[in-house]
């Protein structure tokens, strides 16, 4: 069944090459947001801004019941399931469950956390979920260059979740793949050659550099990176910094995105987004509360915008934002 979903994915994605808007198979990936708030208050994100400026924001976990719904219908047609989107996931108590479940489904499974609340009971049973990969993410390895972007984080927190799962690894003898997450931040950058050398140590598995997304970057930004290949935006003749497109975007500027026809992201409240950048679920296809999933992602919101985004993606905000 997985397998025929995605030959029938790669084929609607291949009419939609020449025009054609037909999809019948179901998501190969989902991405699902456990929490949607967070304690930290990272200048780039979303939720950081939101809880600065003193917004008003309703902090939810995504329900069980929510999740076996979405589960119940791409257990057998999904092949990966990701736990985060914009909140901090390991603040919903049910996570742990909620990857059990999809474990023993047979999905691929993916965490991504600031390893603020990551006690070592949680790391033990994150581990013990059966849990494929989780991303730990640090951007800085001294109190100074920590604090820069992780506004209200504890370095040594996250240090210690990092061993955690290290030893939960090393004790359950599981293969779970502990990624270190670093983005390239000009406050970091004197710690890249440190870190290459010492991720292991400090437990992970794998490690992996980032370049940082970032607000009001045309004029240039003080979290850029000294040299611009490590940044996504680069500098052009007029002193002016734009985003720096894939070698695919750069010659074949209107060719579809393949992630609108190969998943989505389900929030806390149960809309149904077309992907991770549309942060403010601006672009919803529908919610979970009126139907189903299967319904959504085949339904006519959700084809209407696959359409508007083959003609005119050069006129959505949020997918400017996009490197890919």
């Amino acid at each position: 069944m997985r397998l025929i979903n995605h030959l029938r994915c790669w084929f609607s994605y291949l009419l939609s090459l020449v025009g054609i808007v037909r999809v019948r198979h179901l998501p190969t990936f989902i991405s699902v947001e456990p929490a949607n708030y967070c304690q930290l208050r990272c200048p780039e994100c979303p939720v950081g801004q939101r809880a600065t400026n003193h917004e008003i924001r309703h902090a939810n976990n995504l329900s069980l019941e929510t999740y076996q719904l979405v589960l119940d219908q791409v257990k057998d047609a999904a092949t990966t399931i990701q736990f985060y989107f914009q909140g901090e996931p390991l603040l919903n108590p049910l996570l742990p469950e909620m990857i059990a479940q999809a474990h023993d489904s047979g999905l691929f499974t993916i965490v991504s956390t600031n390893a603020q609340a990551l006690t070592k009971e949680l790391a033990f049973q994150l581990v013990r979920s059966g849990l494929h990969r989780i991303i730990v993410s640090i951007d800085g390895f001294s109190e100074e260059s920590y604090s820069a972007y992780r506004i209200g984080g504890d370095l040594q927190k996250a240090l210690d979740g990092l061993y955690f799962l290290h030893q939960a690894k090393k004790e359950l003898k599981s293969s779970i793949c502990i990624e270190l997450q670093v983005l390239r931040l000009k406050t970091n950058e004197h710690e890249w050659k440190w870190i290459r050398q010492h991720y292991k140590q400090l437990g992970a598995t794998r490690l992996v550099f980032k370049t940082a997304q970032l607000h009001d970057y045309q004029h240039g930004h003080p979290l850029m990176p000294s040299q611009s290949k490590y940044s996504r935006y680069q500098q052009a003749a007029d002193g002016r910094y734009y985003l720096y497109r894939s070698w695919l975007r750069r010659h074949w500027p209107n060719t579809p995105c393949y992630r609108l026809w190969s998943g989505c992201v389900i929030t806390t409240t149960g809309e149904v987004l077309p992907c991770c950048y549309d942060k403010s679920s601006r672009y919803t296809f529908g919610s979970l509360k009126q139907h189903s999933l299967i319904d959504i992602w085949h339904g006519k919101k959700a084809n209407a915008f696959r359409r508007i985004v083959l003609h005119e993606n050069h006129h959505i905000p949020m997918c400017q934002e996009c490197n890919l």
